[in-house]
């Protein structure tokens, strides 16, 4: 069995829509399609629950509308039959009218998920209508019925496994299902999810609970590229990577895989493919554990960087030093992405600082504490670099002119970073595709 996932742009319009259901019906093996919603679904409701959240009901109820009215046109061209069109009508009935009932409830963080999974509800559903009219059998799996997260919001992936496989067990006649991205419960029970672009990250662990053959994802792109096409002119894909840069790009920005959705795949050895949705005959790229050639594959760049020094000659050397402030940001939950020592000072970077105030103040007994805000780390990504001098002698000299606040080298045989000023993030990349690549 393979796991198919595709993005809000896949199934975003009707003659899309027509086509995904055209290539998930002509499998070899059995497949389980994980959708995300349609595309600016989900940027519409986050909208919503803002404006409900600041008490403007008004805005709310007139981005609701103009949801509400995308679907009912969206459904008109995507359903011919009377009958079929008639029951996505009461699909979008149903939804909308929970949405307009939330205008006079209190707002709440746990209202607030159940706003957000609206769009995967209605995807899904939608979509099955699809696969009825052109007479293919099917059965959609609800994911808040298996897909759980445990309260540090990971997910449980023993429980989803044995729930999703007692779901499957009970339709041993059916080839295709369906299921939503992105949401799931959380460990009170309520609706909750993964996160921004976490259908990547749902499919990725629904392939390893059910120890699929692979994992595809499919977007509107045709693979994971050297640099980003959205700022770079000449690109290509990159036909194959190891788990480990895969996961060291997506972390450090490439906009195409979920951050997180490697590790499940990479821990069941479960082969994941980035696919093209326009383009399904294009190789894409593929990721396993097969180690390749040495060389850089890759630049990804992170942007909402924030760098905190803190200058401490007194205390730098003490024994224990390091743990104390990494133990602060344990304390708030806020990861460190890139850090650099000094005889009297530590430099490390954050892209979360919801808790920046309160990390400073306990930062403070420890030194003198500097911030820098609007930085991007941009990550030189490929198989052993690290110890390759040719790689680092032609890195250094790509870069001209940049300001580089802090490198990253030797922490990981596949990535080097650099931390610059996000101003300089656009000519950075461009540099390193000329000076790394080749490519103007």
């Amino acid at each position: 069995m393979k796991v198919m996932k595709f993005g809000g742009t896949s199934v975003g319009k009707p003659e899309r829509m027509k086509h995904v259901v055209s290539l998930v019906s002509h499998q070899a093996e059995p497949v389980i399609v994980v959708l995300s919603a349609l595309s600016g679904t989900t940027n519409a409701l986050v909208e919503i629950g803002e404006h409900i959240a600041a008490g403007d009901r008004q805005a709310a109820e007139q981005v609701i509308c103009e949801l509400e009215k995308h679907y009912r046109s969206f459904i008109n061209d995507l359903l011919q039959p009377e009958e079929l069109n008639l029951r996505a009508h009461r699909i979008v009935d149903e939804h909308f009218d929970f949405l307009k009932i939330i205008l006079r409830i209190s707002y709440s963080e746990a209202l607030g998920k159940d706003i957000l999974a609206q769009g995967e509800l209605l995807s899904t559903k939608l979509f099955c209508l699809c696969l009825e009219e052109k007479g293919i059998a099917h059965q959609l799996l609800p994911a808040l019925e298996f897909m759980s997260i445990d309260q540090h919001e990971e997910p449980r992936l023993g429980s989803i496994r044995v729930k999703l496989m007692q779901l499957l067990q009970s339709y041993p006649d059916i080839r295709l299902f369906v299921t939503q991205g992105y949401i799931c419960r959380n460990a009170k029970g309520e609706v909750d999810n993964l996160k921004r672009g976490g259908s990547d990250y749902t499919a990725s662990l629904i392939a390893a609970a059910i120890q699929a053959s692979v994992c595809e994802i499919w977007t509107d792109i045709d693979g994971m590229h050297n640099n980003d096409p959205r700022i770079v002119k000449n690109t290509f894909p990159v036909e194959r990577l190891s788990f480990d840069e895969a996961a060291e790009l997506a972390y450090f920005g490439a906009k195409i895989l979920h951050p997180a959705s490697v590790w499940p795949a990479q821990q069941y050895n479960i082969p994941v493919k980035l696919l093209n949705t326009m383009q399904p005959d294009a190789k894409g790229t593929t990721i396993s554990s097969a180690e390749n050639t040495v060389g850089v594959k890759a630049v990804a760049a992170k942007d909402n960087i924030t760098a905190i020094r803190i200058k401490s000659s007194r205390m730098l050397l003490a024994y224990g030093f390091l743990r104390k402030i990494f133990e602060v940001f344990e304390k708030y939950r806020t990861p460190v992405d890139m850090i650099t020592t000094s005889e009297v000072a530590v430099s490390l970077t954050i892209d979360n600082t919801k808790h920046l105030d309160s990390i400073v103040k306990e930062l403070e007994p420890f030194g003198v504490i500097e911030t820098e805000f609007n930085h991007s780390i941009v990550a030189v990504v490929g198989n052993q670099i690290a110890q390759t001098e040719d790689i680092i002698k032609k890195l250094f000299s790509s870069i001209v002119n940049i300001p580089v606040r802090m490198v990253s080298y030797g922490g990981s045989p596949h990535n080097i970073s650099l931390l610059v000023p996000s101003a300089y993030k656009e000519i950075l990349l461009k540099q390193l595709n000329k000076g790394m690549f080749g490519l103007d």
